[in-house]
């Protein structure tokens, strides 16, 4: 077997282990082994209603891609507190700042390469980036704005994300700040600009 496969294999593995102990942390405990949905019955459910296939089908894309598998995608995630996202970042794009409210996010960068960071909450906002080569991994903590990039000018990434809730959810800083109804006196106050500067930046995201 190969270098590159063993450690493919190996880093999966620490993956998955890893998985596990996020889910302990995650959504509320049900009372029952799974959550079987209104238009459902027990009877009714096989091993295709904990199988997610949609994956399959993936394919390049010119732009950065999400594929979330998450409760709303795969509703045998329902209850379980995990749920995965696949990242394609083509050349020279970037998964902008955001944050996801209800869970740490476990990064497994499949291919290529990224530059990551995140941002903490103490009163200097400190900013900590890392350099990321295929088989590595990367926690962004639960809550933090944080943010992937992929600098090189040819090549592709992809990478695999894990979170420890069903549903982590995500909030884009771009957008909620400029693609939404909050009063752009208020932002160019906060920001320290003028009102054109804010239009400008909500022009760009419209």
């Amino acid at each position: 077997m190969a270098p590159t496969t063993s450690l493919k294999i190996f880093s999966l593995i620490i993956f998955s282990f890893t998985i596990i102990e996020m889910t302990k942390g995650g959504d509320p405990d049900i009372l029952t082994d799974f959550v079987i949905p209104p238009n459902l019955s027990a009877t009714n459910i096989t091993g295709s209603f904990f199988t997610y296939t949609a994956l399959r089908t993936l394919k390049g894309t010119p732009t950065f891609s999400v594929t979330k598998v998450s409760m709303a995608e795969f509703p045998a995630l329902n209850g379980q507190s995990v749920s995965y996202a696949v990242l394609q970042y083509p050349a020279g794009t970037a998964n902008p700042p955001h944050v996801h409210p209800r869970s740490a996010e476990l990064l497994l960068l499949l291919d290529g390469t990224l530059e990551v960071g995140f941002v903490d909450s103490t009163a200097n906002n400190k900013l900590y980036t890392q350099t990321l080569e295929a088989g590595d991994i990367f926690v962004f903590p639960k809550g933090l704005v944080h943010f992937q990039y992929n600098s090189d000018a040819k090549e592709t990434a992809l990478a695999l994300s894990a979170f420890g809730s069903a549903n982590a959810g995500t909030s884009s800083v771009p957008k909620a700040l400029f693609a939404t109804d909050i009063d752009d006196e208020v932002l160019a106050i906060s920001f320290k600009t003028d009102v054109a500067t804010i239009q400008k930046l909500k022009a760009g995201l419209a």
